[in-house]
């Protein structure tokens, strides 16, 4: 790849590939004409094949027989890399799990520019795991493994919010102080940041760079912060045993609300477990909830229904978790106060990090001259008025909520790389 450089932004809920040539940076479409690809894999009992993205959600929800994954990057870092799970009748690593999404996108990447991939720049949060050096660097030295094991064979690295920075710089006609929040579905990363039409022009930006930071927070914790509040209720959560002595074991809840664990309910011996817990439990009706949804494998598109309500509420002062398509129940209403109210000890600890960002820097919070916002996540109004709050002069702009990172790599990639 001579004149094309690549970005990579895997991401925990969806993923880009950027491409830049000395005039430009794009995305590439990566299912049909969209260029964004939930970072999801299904596999299929019925044919032994393997979907992506929208098409493996659809499979999953449709009700094909398989196995949907996702939120993959959330496990980098984490005990479960090394781990086996079952799909059918073969054991994979997550690893390899991994390795296939990648090496999907390494696909798509080359049928789309007719070029053989062998260099990129991967995006990579601020911090992988909180409070965890080596844990840290673990995580990225798997992503790089896996990445030349599908076929890249000259690798960097960049903080995403940095890549939106560089994204963000492009459109800009003076110098500004720039406060990157880049809320996405695993972390938070911030980054403080000089831009202007001519230091976008220096081959090293080291020292346009005032600070950056993250935290290990994003999408797929509000998501199960409100499912644990609003949802989990219904099937036993806080109910007690029969004797009155004590509460029900909380594990199976918190799994059934966390996407990278739901999988791990689907065996036996959890089975087992949750036929014990319904055998000892005060209000039976409320366990045999919970059973249905792990017998039918539906957690999945449990969580699916709980994420869109926290989309709705986006826009929206109340919202439905459909909760009566799985189990004998009705819906569950939800509102905007009540799920900031859920969210706020996480919030909180967002302010916290910019907070030290912003004493790392050097710089008070009016003089910050914009906010520019990306990730999923960083639409949600509590969010945005919680960092606005904090910098009274700073103007809100909110760019490409999914692609001003995988641009920006592309962009890096070409100053890198040329």
């Amino acid at each position: 790849m001579s004149s094309l450089y690549c970005g990579i932004d895997f991401g925990t809920s969806n993923s880009t590939v950027g491409v830049s040539d000395m005039a430009q940076a794009r995305l590439l479409p990566l299912e049909g004409e969209r260029v964004t690809l939930p970072s999801a894999l299904f596999f299929s009992f019925e044919n032994d094949g393997v979907r992506f993205g929208r098409g493996a959600i659809d499979s999953y929800v449709e009700g094909e027989e398989g196995r949907l994954m996702r939120s993959l990057k959330s496990i980098l870092g984490s005990s479960l890399m090394h781990e086996k799970t079952r799909i059918r009748a073969r054991f994979m690593t997550f690893a390899d799990i991994l390795g296939h999404f990648i090496g999907h996108l390494r696909e798509k990447l080359e049928v789309q520019t007719g070029a053989a991939a062998e260099r990129a720049v991967f995006g990579r949060p601020v911090r992988f795991v909180d409070e965890d050096d080596e844990a840290d660097a673990a995580a990225q030295a798997m992503l790089e493994q896996i990445a030349r094991a599908q076929g890249f064979s000259e690798i960097a690295f960049q903080f995403e919010p940095i890549a939106a920075a560089l994204d963000y710089e492009q459109g800009i006609d003076r110098e500004e102080l720039v406060l990157i929040v880049d809320i996405g579905g695993g972390t938070s990363d911030f980054s403080i940041v000089r831009v202007s039409p001519e230091r976008a022009r220096k081959a090293d930006r080291h020292d346009d760079i005032l600070a950056y930071g993250g935290v290990h927070i994003g999408g797929t914790d509000f998501d199960r912060l409100l499912s644990i509040a609003e949802v989990m209720p219904h099937l036993g959560l806080g109910s007690f045993t029969a004797d009155g002595k004590r509460q029900l074991p909380k594990r199976h809840f918190n799994d059934l609300a966390t996407w990278h664990r739901i999988n791990s309910l689907y065996t036996r011996e959890v089975m087992n477990e949750l036929r014990q817990i319904r055998y000892e439990a005060a209000q039976r009706d409320l366990v045999d909830r919970l059973i249905q949804i792990i017998e039918e494998r539906r957690g999945h598109s449990l969580a699916l229904a709980v994420e869109q309500a926290k989309i709705d509420l986006t826009d929206a002062d109340a919202a439905l978790i459909r909760l009566a398509r799985f189990i004998d129940s009705g819906d569950v209403s939800v509102t905007r106060s009540g799920f900031e109210a859920v969210v706020d000890e996480p919030m909180q600890r967002l302010t916290h990090a910019i907070e030290n960002l912003l004493a790392a820097a050097g710089v008070g919070g009016g003089e910050i001259d914009t906010v520019f916002l990306t990730g999923g996540s960083s639409s949600i109004p509590y969010l945005q008025r919680t960092v606005a709050a904090r910098l009274p002069n700073a103007r809100m702009v909110a760019g490409d909520l999914l692609g001003s990172v995988g641009t920006g790599l592309a962009l890096d990639a070409r100053r890198k790389f040329a």
